[in-house]
């Protein structure tokens, strides 16, 4: 017989990945949700304490970098926190408009242009930008190998030992 648990638990685990490359999907969230679907699922037993707390660590930090990358990016850069968080916001409405691309726009062209105004520096202004789009990408891709190791574990720790 098919366990449900186990099914939603995959299902969730597989989200998370998907989502995790896919703006505004929650994929550390995703991570956690399918973990604790099957930990209760299974009665607290099939996986070991010791597993859960390491699966679940790995999910966290992935919400972590999920929540914060593009702000540390952007702090690392050099923008203010003001910039950042204008750049989000423009951002994620872009993206709901134009998809993706409008998020690397935005965030690009919002740093860029209120960093400008700031401190009046051209290259100041661009090497913020530049940090925070790369940052973003590189959070996403951080997101994909974190959500993809919770479900190898997940898938090792249930098949295989």
């Amino acid at each position: 017989m098919v366990d449900v648990a186990l099914v939603v638990a995959i299902a969730l685990l597989v989200g998370a990945i998907v989502g995790a490359a896919v703006p505004m999907v929650p994929s550390g969230l995703l991570s956690l949700a399918g973990l604790a679907v099957y930990w209760w699922g299974s009665g607290l037993a099939e996986l070991s304490a010791l597993t859960f707390a390491v699966l679940v660590f790995i999910a966290v930090v992935t919400a972590l970098v999920e929540f914060f990358g593009g702000s540390i990016a952007a702090r690392a850069g050099g923008a203010s926190w003001v910039t950042t968080a204008a750049a989000a916001v423009v951002g994620i409405v872009l993206m709901l408009v134009t998809g993706p691309l409008g998020l690397l726009a935005g965030l690009f062209g919002t740093v860029f242009v209120l960093e400008f105004v700031r401190n009046g520096e051209l290259e100041g202004s661009a090497r913020s930008a530049v940090y925070t789009t790369v940052g973003t990408l590189a959070s996403t891709a951080v997101q994909v190998l974190l959500t993809a190791s919770v479900l190898l574990g997940f898938v090792v720790a249930v098949f295989v030992l």
